[in-house]
């Protein structure tokens, strides 16, 4: 699974390149501000994405406006569990960092986590990445993990094996489609 993250800000080229690589990603997590999150779907919509791939970002009234049906929410929102009781046929996500987050996340159904961040990224300045224990630790827990963090064409071949997929936010858009197509076809980590 191949899961990206918008920036907060959407711009026309980052639409645009959602656009074209929408065959190749599974879902786009949709991380803008929440004020701004109901405009940022339906540029995207008007623009052509997929509406089967946009998830909201904890906002459950834009998931309930606009018929979605995907949801990602922060680590241990306890909104994620009830979400995923209420509507048990939505896919409904949450961003982990420890191996007990993702077994609650499992035993409240959600459909995958996110764990991270693997390696160093500007989105985590300083903070360190999690230790090969850790992810080993997370690994072990019977449940769809996507890799986060520092995921780009040099280190997406040093993803560990065990992992569902991989989600990344500049990873997506700095590459072409057919760039990332082949990227895809060589995971090793599943």
């Amino acid at each position: 699974m191949w899961v990206a993250i918008t920036p907060y800000e959407l711009t026309k080229t980052t639409i645009a390149q959602y656009v074209e690589i929408a065959p190749v990603i599974d879902c786009l997590i949709v991380r803008t501000d929440q004020a701004t999150q109901a405009t940022e779907i339906q540029r995207l919509l008007d623009a052509g994405f997929p509406k089967a791939k946009i998830t909201a970002h904890s906002n459950i009234k834009l998931f309930e406006n606009f018929d979605l049906k995907r949801i990602h929410f922060k680590e241990m929102d306890e909104r994620a569990f009830e979400f995923k009781n209420k509507y048990p046929d939505a896919c409904v996500s949450m961003s982990t960092h420890h191996k007990d987050t993702i077994q609650s996340a499992k035993n409240h159904h959600l459909d995958f986590v996110l764990f991270g961040h693997l390696f160093e990224t500007g989105s985590k300045p300083g903070l360190p990445p999690r230790t090969p224990s850790e992810i080993s630790d997370a690994l072990q827990v019977d449940m769809p993990t996507i890799a986060l963090g520092g995921i780009n064409e040099n280190t997406l071949s040093q993803v560990p094996h065990g992992f569902s997929g991989i989600a990344a936010i500049s990873f997506f858009l700095q590459h072409d489609i057919q760039t990332l197509r082949t990227l895809k076809e060589g995971e090793h980590y599943v």
